[in-house]
């Protein structure tokens, strides 16, 4: 399959446009932009910087992608914005590249569905198979492990973790990391128990289940000091993957946990 740029188009020569890709009426493509095989940006769309998209995305009108960080530390650096297979990026979406304050790279995975008004802020590392709805915010540095689902009018705080399977319900305002497979909103975040539904939508088993709760319960509902309750889980639970994961999430915070 051919690539086809529409004449009112403008792409530099310096752009590598791979064979397959679409672009439509009005975009504008930079020096040092990778659009790779499949991927098709609809109209009216604006890539700049060090830039790669990878194959088969699909790019909907008025979204800009890699252009400065919001960050007045900012001043001119190179750094980039690397966007994985298969994502759907709908209109009026901002994808901002990295300041000088992480490893030069905001970086998004494969699979993932943002919808309108999707804002992802310098530095930003999100994972696979996630859903952003309309209006959620990242600030800069912000993590989203995989299967996350994030609401509607969502504003993620800088440097705060998203976890596996977790969902953040819509207008929320998220200070402190939620933990994988979990369930959190409100204006002032909180936990709500585990998201029960979304795991077993995603075909968890009832026992990886029932142990997750488990760990849940030793954490929040029996009083105990966050290490006394770790070492509670590790001592009682088998050490599923899940298990290790709900763990090493809690031991790697720096802001905080969500309670």
């Amino acid at each position: 399959m051919k690539k086809e740029i529409h004449p009112s188009a403008i792409v530099n020569t310096h752009a590598e446009i791979d064979e397959g890709v679409s672009i439509g009426p009005f975009c504008i493509i930079s020096e040092g932009v990778h659009i790779k095989n499949g991927t098709r940006l609809i109209s009216h769309v604006i890539i700049e910087g060090n830039t790669e998209i990878g194959e088969n995305c699909i790019v909907y009108p008025f979204t800009s992608i890699g252009l400065p960080p919001q960050d007045l530390k900012y001043k001119r650096e190179k750094t980039s914005v690397k966007i994985g297979n298969d994502n759907i990026i709908r209109e009026y979406i901002t994808i901002h590249r990295a300041s000088v304050g992480g490893d030069g790279v905001t970086t998004i995975g494969n699979k993932n569905f943002l919808m309108a008004y999707v804002h992802i802020a310098h530095d930003c590392k999100i994972g696979s198979n996630i859903i952003m709805a309309n209006a959620a915010t990242l600030g800069g540095h912000v993590v989203v492990e995989d299967y996350a689902v994030i609401g509607g009018l969502v504003a993620i705080h800088q440097f705060t973790r998203i976890g596996a399977y977790a969902m953040v319900g819509g207008f929320s305002g998220v200070g402190q990391d939620i933990l994988p497979y979990t369930i959190a909103s409100g204006a002032r975040a909180k936990l709500y128990g585990l998201n029960t539904i979304g795991l077993k939508r995603n075909n968890f088993s009832d026992s990886t289940i029932n142990e997750l709760k488990k760990a849940y319960k030793i954490l929040f509902r029996e009083k105990r000091t966050l290490n006394n309750a770790i070492k509670k889980i590790q001592e009682d639970l088998p050490h599923t993957d899940e298990i290790n994961h709900f763990i090493t999430f809690i031991q790697e915070n720096k802001r905080g946990i969500c309670r």
